[in-house]
């Protein structure tokens, strides 16, 4: 067993360390003016859903100027909001709101790359090769007799050459879409205007930042081939992600930027913060993005990608808490997001999905550390995988025949037909259509509702506000168990909580961890125990 250590007291400045953070994917939450696209006043109207829910602060994903070539993720106007979802005005009444409702707000930064749609890249075309204007960019000449031929082999995320030609027959690097050319972060006009986005935004009152593409800001120099892609050998590049180096992502050059930011950050009051969207060949170069002269925190993606059995999330937890110990940062565990399918389509859809991603919010809520939760997991959301192709907007699609719409699909609020609630009363248009199936998984339906899932996570978001066991950054203990069962505790004096996984594929007799305080699925007694269902997770308290 693994002894834990004693919990760290936390201040108010650290709210960062254990707090849950709802993702808001702000086109897809709650549409305030009928267009069916959600919007910063939706956000605010629903505020005190989200309050009652039980967690301690919004990550927003993209609301600036942007021509939505890749859902905002491609900026046009770091200092705006565009019209679409609203105006600076209505982002200061949401998050005026939002604080006086005890909310916090984390607001996304996308740094890597403008859209092309940006002054700066507009300015770049015209001016032309050699300008000061291109150095803002990441331009070359091609290879080839007449420059026909891309500057090297990289291949972009969403599929294809990282490479567009321009009338001028020079090449820009656009590690995503063409609409998304890669900024050069060794100029120093970049990195100064960037430091001016975090304090405009800071003085705006947000809490903290998510910084998109992390990992990718600074490329090798000299942009030397990867050696393979998709043309080449047929295996993609992206393939690496996680798994390998590549010499445009997690230069240790990067580093030096999040140094720069951090006494940014520190110099305003209330712990403002930074996370990373970070992807690195190991949990140790990963770990490198946190810590007191860096970034906050990097989010684990391995927690993501385990698999479902006990062995895969003992391996992925213990690996992530002793890289978290080292660097004195907190863990951040997350399970979906606006990128990857839904959970429940990926422990197995259906009622098996459901139960298994109810056990897993369980299992993710008992840690230490920070937990993200994307909105509509607390509803039991599924993966809309049947979306008719005119109607999907992911630019990837268009380029792999992957697309991510099915986990973007706007969040079911109430009433029994489709967009249920998304709109004011009324409103029929959303973005994206949503299922029939939804209307038993709305807001309303589960508001109330012995069993549902969003009262599962009402509960067991509350116990983790409340629970002194839960409180702080200790660590955990694991207990001996049966195969395929994961238990742990955690303690605080003379109080203990034991979060119980069943993993195993059999119900299993639960006994000795106390009085059960919350489960994912129902418990029977048994002699001096309990019955823990095949995939389900509970907490039991012992004083």
């Amino acid at each position: 067993m693994t002894s834990a250590p004693t919990p760290a007291p936390l201040t108010t400045d650290d709210w960062w360390r254990s707090a849950v953070v709802y993702q808001i994917y702000v086109r897809s939450f709650a549409d305030a003016n009928s267009d069916g696209v959600g919007d910063l006043q939706g956000i605010r109207g629903r505020l005190p859903y989200l309050r009652d829910l039980g967690v301690d602060a919004l990550w927003l994903t993209p609301f600036y100027t942007s021509p939505q070539v890749d859902a905002g993720y491609d900026v046009a106007d770091y200092r705006d909001v565009d019209p679409l979802f609203g105006s600076l005005a209505d982002f200061d009444e949401m998050i005026t709101d939002a604080h006086a409702l005890g909310l916090r707000i984390i607001v996304d930064l996308v740094p890597n790359h403008t859209s092309s749609a940006h002054p700066w890249f507009t300015a770049a075309l015209a001016a032309g090769p050699g300008s000061p204007e291109r150095e803002r960019y990441l331009f070359a000449d091609g290879k080839g007799e007449q420059g026909e031929l891309p500057p090297n082999d990289w291949e972009s995320i969403f599929g294809g050459p990282a490479w567009t030609r321009v009338v001028d027959g020079q090449w820009y690097l656009h590690l995503f879409d063409p609409a998304q050319p890669d900024l050069n972060w060794r100029h120093p006009e970049v990195r100064a205007e960037f430091e001016d986005v975090l304090r405009f935004w800071l003085d705006r009152g947000v809490d903290g930042f998510r910084i998109d593409v992390a990992h990718g800001m600074i490329k090798a120099e000299g942009l030397p081939d990867v050696g393979f892609n998709s043309m080449t050998t047929g295996q993609r590049q992206s393939e690496l992600l996680g798994k390998g180096r590549l010499p445009y992502f997690d230069q240790d050059e990067v580093h030096d930027i999040y140094r720069a930011w951090r006494p940014i950050l520190d110099s305003y009051p209330g712990g403002r913060m930074a996370v990373a969207e970070a992807w690195a060949e190991t949990p140790q170069r990963l770990a490198r993005y946190i810590g007191p002269d860096e970034l906050h925190q990097a989010f684990s993606f391995d927690f993501l990608d385990a698999t479902w059995s006990a062995d895969s999330f003992r391996k992925v937890i213990d690996t992530a808490l002793a890289e978290s110990t080292i660097v004195g940062a907190p863990t951040t565990w997350v399970l979906s997001n606006h990128d990857r399918q839904r959970h429940v389509t990926r422990y197995g859809d259906g009622d098996v999905g459901l139960r298994r991603a109810r056990a897993a919010a369980l299992l993710m809520l008992a840690l230490p550390g920070c937990a993200y939760v994307y909105q509509g997991e607390e509803l039991g959301l599924p993966e809309v995988l049947d979306l008719p192709d005119e109607l999907r907007q992911d630019p990837a699609f268009r380029r792999t025949g992957e697309s991510r719409d099915g986990c973007r699909v706007p969040i079911p609020w109430s009433g029994e037909l489709a967009p249920y609630g998304f709109g004011p009363d009324g409103s029929e248009l959303s973005w994206l259509p949503a299922p029939a199936t939804w209307r038993a998984l709305s807001v309303a339906a589960q508001t109330g509702t012995p069993g549902s899932t969003l009262e599962l996570y009402r509960a067991a978001l509350r116990i983790r506000g409340e629970h002194p066991a839960l409180a702080g950054l200790g660590g955990i203990t694991w207990m001996e168990t049966e195969p395929g069962v994961l238990a742990f505790r955690r303690a605080a004096g003379d109080t203990e909580l034991t979060c119980v996984v069943n993993l195993s594929g059999a119900d299993v007799t639960v006994a000795g961890h106390g009085r059960p305080l919350v489960a994912s699925a129902d418990l029977t007694e048994r002699g001096d125990g309990h019955v823990l269902p095949v995939d389900s997770a509970a907490w039991f308290e012992r004083r």
